[in-house]
């Protein structure tokens, strides 16, 4: 073949060290940016063919991979490039043919629908990350058009020939490296184009050409219905058209399972699914999946995968989409995402922030459009969705404009309560007292009695979490929702404000003076103040300060009380994983003394002939708080035991 010696426009000789470094993090994002600048060149050739009025093969990618000879090969039916337009868009670094091309289609109509992926440029050069030497054969489809070859060794300078190709496009030849012998493995190859080319427009076929030579000496000795076809069918690696592509109104809930189970094979079925479609300010396309939550996994761990007209970009989406939002798995395909370059500067591209508020106030309505049309479907699938949407509130304020009235929580009577439907749910003759207020109780740490007696009066009560609720309650009540203030407060801190039966006689000053000498001697008590500044933390949390509060219902014996802010703040920090021992928590044991085991301790100590069973019911009464409220802790445990069993064998005395 003639030849002719040149050398790429750059201005240092390190540009390759600086591709290889800096451009991209991962080797074998060559395979992308190879399949992908064949895509493109199909698409020219296509787009050109439908305005011409001609008939042409259907669009292929073929790789084939030579172990033997340390040899990668991308073929491509493509448009094919002139000498001219290799030393443009190849030789002088950085210039986009899809830019250029899009130029000169100016004329055509409809010519932006057709997807050219683009950055012939610098994407190229990735091939230089695991090859040694680099070959373009290339016939472009222009008229009398003659192949050209060009080849360079990863420096400045390269060679231009002809060649002898008679069929119209290009093929990449890699020498490959020892950095890059890896890719000589047909699975190491088909597993990186899965992951970066599962979904690309036109079929890719890998080749193992070792395979194929070993199979067709097989083939030599069987009969003709034994012999095998690798050969001829290769391995497909690619669905061209995915599903986001398709139209929802030929889609099945079964295929969006079988999708979800494609990309998430080890994952349970999701709960539902967004199907993303925009063409303007921007163009978007996806799927939205919502899984069942897992605990176990970290909250802002990335599930969303970023494509770039199907061609893989990322699965690292953080500071990309918002970190509430990480809990969803799924799709997002868009143009305007750049293909190239490091994650990193995703970061600051304004179309990203775009995509994310667009995809923000998408699953926003859509979540609004299935509490309003499906109330009963929102709610099977809530606990699930509901640390989601409470974090979104708290994270965003489109979010938390779209959503805050739609946030629910389980009530005791099982069913579940926006704020707006608790607030309305309050008896006309508790108004007064519960004015703007939500109680609430932690789940798990609880007094049900308390809840019951509540309800008895037809008020209800809501359950919150330790983790997500502490936060939001914070949350909505520095918000306005409908211009009504609303104020959250624990079912142990309000219930003596709402239930109080009447003021304290004589027989219930004497069992708190009982109560405060056995569980609290030359402790405070309720008319005492707490100097919380000046006293040790330890010293804090185990004072006991005791009241005594007449319930109307006899129920509970007694059950603690902490400060509001004190619980809350306490929470936060147990949330994120911090030791609480060090934050001062103030208890109150709230004494009834309605309840028949409190009067009978009375009497008996006034009987005066049996102390130690006195002090034991005593104690009893603070464990029964303390077991229907927070539970005991394990260091506690030990000591109820043994205080239960000196209590039973006590009374088992009196009774032989």
């Amino acid at each position: 073949m003639s030849e002719r010696k040149g050398s790429i426009s750059v201005k240092t000789a390190d540009i390759f060290p600086i591709i290889k470094k800096w451009l991209y993090s991962e080797h074998d994002i060559f395979l992308r940016e190879l399949v992908a600048n064949a895509t493109d060149a199909i698409t020219k050739r296509s787009t050109l063919a439908r305005t011409q009025n001609i008939e042409i093969p259907e669009g292929k990618i073929i790789i084939d991979v030579d172990k033997k000879n340390g040899i990668i090969k991308i073929h491509d039916n493509g448009i094919g490039m002139t000498e001219e337009e290799v030393e443009k868009y190849i030789a002088q670094l950085a210039f986009s043919g899809a830019e250029e091309f899009v130029k000169q289609m100016k004329g055509v109509e409809d010519a932006n629908k057709f997807d050219i992926i683009g950055k012939f440029g610098l994407g190229f050069y990735s091939s230089f990350m695991v090859a040694q030497k680099v070959e373009i054969d290339s016939l472009s489809a222009s008229e009398n058009a003659t192949a050209t070859k060009w080849i360079c060794d990863g420096d400045t300078e390269y060679v231009f020939g002809t060649s002898d190709r008679q069929s119209i496009g290009t093929t990449i030849t890699l020498h490959v490296n020892d950095d890059g012998k890896e890719y000589l493995d047909d699975y190491k190859v088909n597993s990186s184009l899965r992951k970066f080319c599962d979904f690309m427009p036109y079929p890719i076929t890998v080749y193992d050409l070792e395979k194929i030579e070993k199979e067709k000496k097989d083939n030599t000795k069987k009969k003709e219905e034994e012999k095998y076809s690798y050969y001829e069918k290769g391995t497909l690696i690619n669905e061209t058209t995915p599903l986001w592509k398709k139209n929802t109104n030929d889609l099945k809930d079964e295929d969006y399972l079988e999708f979800f189970k494609k990309l998430y094979p080890m994952e349970k079925e999701p709960l539902f699914w967004i199907h993303l479609k925009v063409d303007h300010p921007f163009t978007l396309e996806g799927i939205l999946y919502f899984p069942k939550l897992n605990l176990n996994k970290p909250f802002n761990e990335s599930n969303i995968k970023l494509y770039c007209k199907q061609v893989f970009v990322s699965d690292n989406v953080k500071n990309i989409i918002p970190e509430f939002l990480s809990l969803l798995k799924g799709v997002i395909d868009s143009p305007d995402i750049p293909l190239n370059v490091s994650r990193s500067s995703l970061q600051g591209d304004p179309n990203i922030k775009k995509i994310s508020n667009y995809v923000i106030k998408k699953v926003a309505e859509s979540l609004k459009k299935l509490f309003k049309n499906d109330r009963p479907k929102y709610e099977k699938i809530w606990e699930d969705i509901g640390i989601f949407v409470k974090y979104g509130c708290i994270s965003d304020s489109k979010f938390d404009e779209l959503l805050r009235e739609m946030v629910i929580f389980k009530a005791f009577d099982n069913k579940y309560l926006t704020i707006n439907e608790y607030i309305d749910s309050i008896p006309e003759k508790y108004e007064d007292k519960l004015k703007e207020k939500i109680l609430y109780a932690i789940k798990d740490k609880c007094d049900n009695s308390l809840r019951a007696q509540l309800w008895d009066e037809q008020i209800n009560s809501v359950l919150t979490d330790e983790h997500i609720d502490p936060h939001f309650m914070q949350h909505a009540e520095m918000k306005s929702l409908k211009d009504q203030k609303i104020h959250f407060c624990s079912v142990d801190s309000e219930i003596e404000n709402i239930l109080t039966a009447e003021s304290n006689g004589p027989d219930d000053l004497k069992i708190k003076d009982l109560f405060i000498d056995i569980l609290a001697p030359k402790k405070e008590t309720s008319t005492e103040k707490v100097d919380a500044a000046n006293m040790p933390v330890e010293e804090i949390n185990n004072s006991l300060n005791i009241e005594i509060v007449k319930l109307k219902n006899s129920q509970s014996p007694a059950f603690f009380k902490i400060d509001e802010q004190m619980k809350r703040y306490r929470n936060m920090i147990q949330a994120m994983g911090q030791n609480d021992n060090v934050f001062p928590v103030k208890k109150t044991l709230v004494i009834n003394p309605n309840n028949p085991l409190v009067k009978n301790t009375l009497k008996i100590w006034e009987n005066g002939n049996n102390k130690n069973l006195v002090e034991k019911l005593c104690h009893h009464v603070e464990d029964l708080a303390s077991i229907s409220s927070e539970g005991l802790k394990d260091s506690e445990k030990e000591g109820f035991v043994k205080r239960s069993q000196d209590l039973i064998s006590e009374l088992s005395n009196h009774l032989i």
